[in-house]
């Protein structure tokens, strides 16, 4: 039998670290306002066209 992969599990104290080094490199933070998105419209049709061509 093989081994079960390990799982990664992230902890608060990870995060913070992580956090830390980014702040601390130079990395800044972007508040956006509540009910906007981040992400950017694109351009062009979402539609598919499910006929064969």
């Amino acid at each position: 039998m093989s081994k079960k992969p390990v799982k990664a599990t992230l902890t608060t104290a990870m995060i913070e670290e992580q956090t830390a080094a980014f702040l601390k490199s130079g990395g800044t933070v972007e508040y956006v306002v509540k009910g906007k998105s981040g992400q950017f419209g694109s351009t062009g049709s979402k539609q598919i066209s499910l006929k064969a061509r």
